[in-house]
């Protein structure tokens, strides 16, 4: 069915985890890099801080959640097909984010 990547972030530039046009920017960045066709993005900038978004895509999905106060991110990466490449899109949303240190898991979805 897909591969599904769970990335962390850590040690991130709190500024950019907290700031709404930034993050999904990124999102249609990763999209683009990573041969993804981008639906629409939606998210939400909680108070006092932290921002929640996720990119449909033709290929299914791309979601970032983020704690500034700890400078961390978590990423899910979610796609359908061949065309595709997840991997390009976590590599440009951890260098977008200035990680220092990050792990990430995939699954694969049968």
């Amino acid at each position: 069915m897909g591969d599904h990547y769970l990335l962390n972030l850590y040690e991130c530039d709190p500024r950019r985890l907290n700031d709404e046009d930034f993050i999904r920017n990124t999102l249609e960045e990763a999209a683009k890099f990573a041969d993804m066709t981008l639906i629409n993005i939606m998210s939400y900038k909680f108070t006092p801080q932290g921002v929640t978004a996720i990119a449909l895509l033709a290929e299914s999905h791309m979601s970032i959640h983020t704690w500034p106060e700890e400078c961390k991110a978590a990423v899910d990466v979610y796609t359908c097909g061949d065309k595709a490449k997840p991997e390009v899109a976590c590599s440009t949303i951890k260098s977008y984010f200035l990680s220092k240190q990050s792990t990430i898991d995939h699954v694969v979805r049968l």
